[in-house]
């Protein structure tokens, strides 16, 4: 496998000569166009192919999307044949012990050469993403093929930029990947979380009054587009990780009109700054959870150069409801990073982040445990850890439980779960994209302990059921016995000794999934079930992935979970005044039924039919 692209151009040439590459000719529209084709592939088995679109309605730049989108493309896009083989690199990397004798040294001389290969070097010939220059007045933003995402987006926003900032008082340098919606032809925003290092870089200058001095490069290899995305320790330099992943070290070139330096191979490149206090309402934007991420207002950032390549290609990714492209770039971060989260917490034998928790909202952790409560600490360490303490949702099994088989993970916790002992529900930091909480970016957190008891550990109940479930017409009227709010039961039938029911419901104000609880409880025939899980009206109870999404997105642990007598009420539907819910809710994502049928009636014309639903 190649393990150094020099640039996106190798990168899409290989896949096209491995047969990953859907070039489509005829033309398209960057508004909602080429969102709908991509999600099809996205969404098609084995998450379809990479596309190339080659006729761009109002531009002469070609777009590519979904290059990372499946298990292929993205070993494929780092050079590997597994990430568990770049896992075992970094591994090596981080545990590398000094040598024992003069021949033991001859052991790390690989080591020697992944040292060197991460020191960007400076590009001493013209710099390809310099061959075409509009600098000042010149500059137009639309002459780049922005994509429209979704319906509701507040516009164009470019979502694969990699945004480089430097610090003030460090000088260390970021790259990070903060999508960025196009306001007009020389400004856009620059969506910073509080989180991310380029807003604790911003901070410095707005404390110091000073403009600050940013590069964007779109296009770049594929290692370093990586890289930009990888959840590495603060003021580790991205740049230098693309070059570890790439075994040699990225071409860099200073900018023209800022004090910062940029890959040198990138496809387009803007530069510019972003002014102290100077904010812009920015979004809506159909955001990775698969629902729009709010307005706010945000920084703005001030394009005072344009440059790119003669024969340009724009790199763009689409995101939405999972799963999608995004998701394998999360998963490459959960093997890579799995030997970095091993070396603070050694009893971690590995770790699984469900595409339906959007990353942020549950991890599933299996642990070699040794002692009483050893799984609670887990917990807390996790939630203390970096990016990790935005996750939701912990979720600890022992270590023999195989992450790989979503199945045999559900089994296990369906298990070895005791409702009353085994929910651990606390508070703390979230993702700012989290919706659920009453207030913004604080709320309830849960922990899940299905690992085996060891000596010292007070025993499990299991659950006391009926010999029985009742049958889905006694389901039925039991349901709406509770209430007419019910219009809907689904019981799964898993042979697990905790039993799951899942309900439709219809939210119009009169009452509360917390208010229906204590009657679902107490109901007789319903006491086969101990764990019952409320959901939205129209939500297809049999399709496990789209429930499970709304569960982990829609869920306040704090708020919507009741227990009783071992057994418990999750309400995962939409939150409003009635359940002390003041903040707004955001809508999923959802593309413009003329947009669909479009596309289908041109699903020939376009090559696309096998990414079409059957």
């Amino acid at each position: 496998m190649t393990t150094a692209y020099q640039n996106l151009g190798e990168f899409i040439q290989a896949l096209r000569q491995a047969g990953e590459l859907l070039e489509i000719k005829a033309p398209v529209s960057t508004h909602l166009e080429i969102t709908q084709i991509t999600d099809l592939a996205s969404k098609s088995p084995g998450g379809g192919k990479a596309l190339l679109f080659r006729n761009v309605q109002d531009s002469r730049f070609p777009v590519l999307t979904n290059a990372f989108g499946s298990d292929r493309r993205i070993c494929l896009a780092l050079g590997v044949p597994s990430l568990d083989a770049l896992a075992g690199r970094l591994q090596k990397f981080v545990q590398m012990e000094p040598p024992k004798s003069l021949s033991d040294t001859f052991r790390l001389l690989p080591m020697g050469m992944d040292i060197l290969n991460i020191i960007p070097r400076k590009l001493k010939r013209k710099a390809p993403c310099q061959e075409v220059v509009y600098r000042g007045n010149q500059v137009d933003l639309s002459r780049l093929p922005v994509l429209t995402c979704w319906p509701q987006d507040g516009g164009p926003f470019i979502t694969l930029p990699v945004v480089i900032t430097r610090s003030l008082t460090t000088a260390r340098r970021n790259a990070g990947m903060y999508r960025m919606q196009v306001f007009d032809d020389q400004t856009t925003g620059m969506h910073w979380h509080i989180h991310k290092d380029g807003s604790h870089y911003y901070q410095e200058y707005l404390k110091a009054r000073q403009r600050m001095p940013v590069a964007v490069a779109i296009g770049t290899d594929p290692a370093t587009t990586y890289a930009a995305t990888a959840p590495l320790p603060r003021g580790l330099d991205e740049i230098a990780f693309a070059g570890f992943i790439r075994r040699k070290p990225v071409p860099m070139v200073r900018c023209l009109t800022v004090d910062l330096e940029v890959p040198a191979e990138a496809e387009f490149v803007l530069e510019g700054y972003v002014e102290p206090n100077e904010l812009r309402i920015e979004g809506p934007f159909g955001d990775h959870t698969g629902y729009y991420s709010l307005v706010d207002k945000y920084p703005v950032f001030h394009v005072t150069a344009l440059t790119h390549r003669r024969s340009a290609v724009y790199h763009a990714t689409v995101v939405g409801r999972p799963p999608m492209e995004d998701c394998y770039l999360a998963k490459a971060s959960e093997r890579i990073f799995l030997p970095l989260l091993k070396t603070v917490m050694p009893e971690i034998a590995d770790f699984w982040m469900p595409w339906e928790g959007v990353f942020h909202n549950v991890t599933v952790i299996a642990i070699n445990k040794e002692y009483p409560g050893h799984a609670r600490r887990v917990m807390s360490a996790i939630w203390g850890q970096g990016q990790m303490s935005f996750c939701k949702i912990a979720v600890l099994v022992d270590a023999d439980v195989d992450l790989s088989r979503p199945d045999q993970v559900f089994s296990t916790i369906l298990n070895e779960l005791d409702v009353e002992t085994d929910l651990y529900i606390t508070e703390g930091v979230l993702d700012v994209l989290d919706h659920s909480a009453p207030e913004p970016m604080f709320g309830g957190k849960l922990g899940i302990d299905a690992t085996r008891r060891v000596a010292g550990e007070r025993p499990r109940h299991a659950p006391e059921y009926p010999a029985s479930e009742p049958s889905p017409d006694d389901i039925e009227r039991a349901v709406k016995e509770v209430s007419n709010l019910f219009t809907a039961a689904y019981a799964p039938g898993l042979q697990t000794h905790n039993r799951i029911l899942l309900l439709n419901f219809h939210k119009d104000g009169r009452a509360t999934g917390r208010q229906l609880a204590g009657k679902l409880l107490t109901h007789p025939d319903l006491a086969a079930f101990s764990i019952i899980l409320l959901c939205d009206d129209g939500i297809d109870l049999k399709n496990s992935s789209h429930v499970l999404w709304k569960a982990f997105n829609n869920v306040d642990p704090k708020r919507d979970i009741v227990k009783k007598n071992r057994r418990v009420v999750i309400d995962a539907s939409k939150k409003g005044r009635e359940d002390d819910h003041h903040r707004p809710w955001p809508d999923d994502i959802v593309m413009d039924q003329e947009v669909v049928e479009g596309v289908k009636k041109r699903a020939s014309e376009l090559g696309i039919e096998e990414f079409l639903p059957h």
